[in-house]
């Protein structure tokens, strides 16, 4: 692989950091080469201390967005010609932060749309298993309805026990004791008729191995990073936010 010079990804992270460091690992796997110099430059970003998406969306916290536009200054600083944030539920605030950062934005759920029209056989249902965050602001929804696809939610005791509370021992450091609670989650949503499920959080994908579901499980971190590569390789500018 020959990597153009000129660009430099940008990984605005910490959301959370154990999800931030499984991004650029994904990043790194999905890279064609054979020597380090094959790979891309990147810098990243980690920054805990954003406030909680999900309160912030509920009304229960302090607006992250301040915090973003800093990390986005921060990067375009250091140099980055792009910027991938690997959280779903920051992506409500992508509209807020897109016109002051100065730098374009692959817009990670539009690519999981995008995704999921390539997949065969085809799928016209989707279960979502995401932050309470992500599914109040129907970031997934306006997606996948601009594709055609249908989208199963969890119900509301699901979402808080299962979902919710295997998202929250993934970030305790417990993926042993989140496996059960999203693999149970998940079923439910296949029982639904969903043909596909996407692990809309970036901790979920740590917590819920692929072969605990019985279709296809969408990692939008891996769906981003093979975005991210193919951007460099061919200029592709599909799915970007600024």
């Amino acid at each position: 692989m020959t990597t153009p010079t000129s660009e430099i990804i940008g990984i605005l992270g910490g959301m959370g950091p154990a999800a931030t460091a499984d991004f650029y690992a994904k990043l790194v796997s999905m890279t064609p080469g054979s020597s380090d110099q094959d790979h891309l430059r990147t810098v990243i970003w980690s920054d805990p201390t954003i406030p909680d998406r999900t309160d912030a969306l509920l009304g229960d916290g302090p607006d992250p967005t301040p915090w973003l536009l800093d990390g986005s200054r921060v990067l375009r600083e250091a140099g980055a010609t792009v910027i991938a944030i690997p959280c779903n539920t920051a992506h409500a605030f992508v509209p807020r932060i897109a016109d002051h950062v100065g730098l374009p934005i692959v817009h990670m759920i539009g690519e999981v749309a995008r995704h999921l029209t390539t997949v065969r056989p085809r799928i016209h249902t989707a279960g979502l298993l995401a932050t309470t965050g992500t599914l109040r602001a129907g970031l997934y929804q306006e997606w996948l309805d601009r594709f055609g696809i249908g989208l199963v939610l969890p119900d509301a005791d699901t979402q808080d026990h299962e979902v919710m509370a295997g998202i929250r021992a993934v970030k305790a450091g417990d993926r042993d004791g989140a496996a059960a609670t999203l693999e149970r989650a998940a079923r439910r949503l296949t029982e639904q008729g969903a043909q596909a499920v996407i692990a809309g959080c970036t901790e979920i994908p740590l917590g819920l191995p692929a072969d605990a579901v019985d279709v296809p499980l969408v990692d939008p971190a891996l769906v981003l990073a093979q975005a991210l590569v193919r951007r460099v390789r061919s200029g592709t500018t599909a799915g970007e936010a600024a």
